[in-house]
């Protein structure tokens, strides 16, 4: 185990490992049964597998007439969706009216399009159709016992209709990871134009929806001084009913900031403790013996974002069972001074196939993400033109 005295192995990790150290802690959360309706957003905890054969008979791949043999045929009924033909099977010279999705009646050999056929005094005439022309057969999609999806694949419109049409009424997925967070300084102003000496609380508004967005169930939020140093210990200890806990500020090492000093007392295992990045290189990932995973966020909060989407989205994947997944990558066509050994975060937008730089990337000032597209995290001597990873921000 990793402890509070080890944390110095931990400090500076590179900004790619800090996110794959991040989904590798994770232990996912527990699977649950839930219907088909409350399961979107979710992620499968188990495989989706063909509970039956798609499609689940032969059916029409057009609106015509089945027919049997050569023609003419005579119309021996007709077959629409949800009504199959009465008969028991066509023989050589008979056809059946039929519509796109219905029952194909046994002794088909083809389907006449409509607009192909002419019909006269009960007959039917046409050019004949090779063997098995718009026919879906049994099974053609994705025979019976068929992966469909992989667990850890995210439930969205697409994957619950696939489910319903293989008969499931119910999905085993993991519950959304409940984090609770913490916001601290005794600065902060959470109404109005703040006071000389006073900011503005921007990372309590923030939260919510960043959570929700990287796949998190917020379950409380509070404001905690700080001082005194117990203000902070009582938040976490409050929050121990969580997945995870996140703090912001007190993540440094002045003398305001204590959540190093309260991680120490509660003998963490440090899984990251600084990021080689900038901004965001405070941000701290541990776990407390038998308590939920602690991050820390930088108070600024351009550094807290960059900081949430380097642990905290990672870390929530794991914990809902996702891949953590490589990121895209665009050619990043601004020159960007990064010191050496870190990964500078920037906002950037779309430029053609690449991506500018939009500025606004001081660590207390949110104007170039509110505007960006997407976060380009580029590495020490990158030189224009060269493709870069992305975290995107709009979808």
């Amino acid at each position: 185990m990793v402890t509070a005295a080890d944390q110095e192995t931990r400090r500076d990790v590179a900004w790619a490992a800090a996110r794959q150290l991040a989904h590798e802690a994770a232990e996912p959360t527990p699977s649950v049964q839930v219907p088909l309706g409350r399961a979107a957003g979710l992620v499968l905890a188990d495989d989706l597998v063909a509970a039956t054969p798609l499609p689940a008979f032969d059916t029409s791949a057009m609106d015509g007439f089945a027919v049997a043999g050569q023609g003419p045929w005579t119309i021996a009924g007709s077959a629409r969706p949800g009504r199959p033909w009465a008969g028991e099977r066509l023989a050589d010279g008979q056809a059946v009216e039929i519509s796109t999705g219905a029952v194909v009646p046994p002794g088909t050999t083809a389907v006449l399009p409509v607009e192909s056929a002419t019909t006269s005094d009960g007959r039917v005439t046409g050019p004949e159709p090779p063997g098995g022309k718009h026919i879906r057969r049994t099974g053609e999609d994705a025979p019976a016992g068929t992966r469909l999806a992989p667990a850890g694949t995210p439930v969205g419109p697409a994957l619950l209709g696939l489910a319903a049409s293989c008969g499931y009424d119910e999905l085993p997925v993991r519950r959304r990871p409940a984090v609770r967070a913490i916001v601290t300084g005794d600065e902060l102003a959470r109404h109005g134009l703040p006071g000389p000496g006073r900011v503005r609380d921007a990372l309590g508004p923030l939260l919510p929806p960043l959570v929700a967005g990287l796949g998190g169930d917020l379950a409380g939020l509070a404001h905690v001084p700080d001082e005194p140093d117990a203000a902070l210990a009582e938040a976490v200890t409050a929050a121990a009913d969580a997945d995870v806990v996140v703090v912001t500020g007190s993540t440094s090492v002045g003398v305001t900031d204590g959540l190093r000093r309260l991680l120490a007392e509660r003998d963490a295992r440090w899984i990251v403790g600084s990021v080689a990045s900038r901004p965001g290189h405070p941000a701290l990932l541990a776990r407390p013996r038998g308590g939920p995973y602690v991050i820390g966020l930088p108070g600024n909060p351009f550094a807290a974002l960059t900081a949430a989407h380097t642990l905290l989205g990672p870390l929530l994947a794991g914990l809902s069972g996702r891949p953590l997944g490589s990121l895209p990558r665009a050619p990043l066509l601004t020159p960007i001074p990064v010191p050496a050994g870190r990964t500078r975060i920037v906002p950037v937008v779309w430029d053609g196939a690449g991506v500018r730089a939009l500025g606004g990337d001081r660590p207390a000032f949110l104007n170039g993400a509110a505007l960006g597209d997407a976060l380009a995290a580029v590495p020490h001597g990158h030189e224009p033109g060269a493709p870069v990873p992305l975290i995107l921000l709009r979808t």
